[in-house]
């Protein structure tokens, strides 16, 4: 099976991250079952989502882990001229939901794994899908926990997300925080004797917006960057019963991506001290006045060395000499962080495609991913 006729299928699942994606996991696992090739599923605690690991060659050498997700994001409200989930040639460009972020990548490191099944290598090749990374990577963990136990470590991690084919060596880490506001709720004909918790939010607000000013003003920087400095941002309000009645609650959905070398928890603790500034005073007339931060969840960011071997390894695949840093997260920071792996994101397609209508992607991009591929399976035959 080749990896246009792969992708085709790939495409063809409805992989929608609240959905499941057991049929395309058990479709991978049977091409490369039919390979000769023996993968592993690790199943959520709900059994509806599964991630799927395989390696081919030898387990006692330390081998190259072929990264990408499966999930991608919906394609409700938004103006597709092309069927979403089936592959659409027009011209030099292949249309579909996840053609570019990123299940061309996962269709031409399956055909890699493939066509490793029919050599000898030195070095293994290690294909890892996951679910839920465009909910904030929180599937690909169980591979990495499985990776852990695992006699001999992998060398390193390609992650196949969108860069057309250039080495990227960073992208900010993300912390999701959802900030409760409690009030006391009352008549707003009695307005200024209630304690509105919009109002809090609001002051809640206004500090975040504070804070990220000071942020950009005092960095940390990493010119690398088009924003250049760790972003704090307000993404959803939720408040209210209705214009008469003074709001008890309101709960806000906020982010902070940060730069690799710039601990959120540092602007957390800004914020929560913030948070109590606002509420101290009210607490003689309102007890029960709060501003609660909860952590929903986070991934690390990335930040290889430009001059890292692995940098100058995956550049060798793509005769490529520069590098970049991309604005998106990725599950980079993960591998590298938890298993201390040297990572590189390298892919096809550009993310200016991905969770658009009509996402697709260079026909062209996709041949040169292949021969990366081939590169990468020919060093693996020859031991680097």
């Amino acid at each position: 099976m080749d990896m246009r006729a792969i992708l085709e299928r790939l495409i063809g699942f409805e992989t929608v991250s609240h959905m499941t994606n057991i049929p395309l996991m058990r479709f991978v696992e049977g091409v490369l079952a039919e390979a000769g090739i023996e993968s592993t599923l690790i199943f959520d605690e709900t059994g509806e989502k599964a991630n799927l690991y395989a390696v081919v060659g030898p387990r006692d050498v330390p081998g190259v882990v072929l990264s990408g997700h499966v999930d991608v994001v919906p394609v409700e409200g938004q103006d597709w001229t092309r069927p979403p989930f089936a592959l659409t040639q027009e011209g030099s460009r292949l249309y579909g939901r996840g053609t570019t972020d990123m299940k061309g990548f996962d269709a031409c490191a399956i055909a890699c794994l493939l066509a490793a099944a029919k050599r000898e290598l030195k070095v293994p090749l290690i294909l890892a899908l996951s679910h839920d990374e465009e909910v904030g990577c929180r599937g690909v963990g169980s591979i990495i926990d499985a990776m852990a136990e695992w006699p001999v470590s992998p060398r390193l991690c390609i992650v196949g997300e969108p860069t057309s084919l250039e080495a990227a060596i960073g992208h900010k880490g993300k912390v999701a925080l959802r900030v409760h506001c409690t009030g006391r709720a009352g008549h707003s004909s009695a307005a200024p004797q209630a304690l509105n918790a919009i109002h809090l939010a609001m002051d809640f607000t206004a500090a975040v917006r504070a804070l990220q000013a000071r942020v950009a003003a005092e960095g940390p920087f990493d010119t690398d960057y088009d924003v250049p400095y760790t972003t704090l941002h307000v993404g959803k309000i939720n408040g209210g019963v209705q214009v008469n009645v003074v709001a008890h609650s309101c709960v806000i959905d906020m982010e902070i991506r940060s730069l690799a070398g710039d601990d959120p928890a540092r602007l957390i603790a800004k914020l929560e001290a913030a948070a109590e500034a606002i509420v101290a005073p009210l607490r003689g007339a309102f007890p029960e006045a709060a501003i609660r931060i909860e952590r929903l969840w986070d991934y690390p960011g990335l930040g290889t060395a430009a001059d890292a071997d692995v940098v100058s390894f995956v550049k060798g695949l793509t005769g490529g000499n520069a590098h970049l840093k991309v604005a998106y997260g990725t599950e980079g920071g993960m591998f590298a962080q938890r298993l201390g792996l040297p990572t590189v994101v390298c892919g096809p397609g550009a993310m200016a495609q991905g969770h658009m209508p009509d996402e697709f992607i260079e026909i062209a991009q996709l041949e040169r991913c292949e021969a990366m591929l081939a590169a990468l399976l020919a060093r693996c035959e020859a031991g680097f």
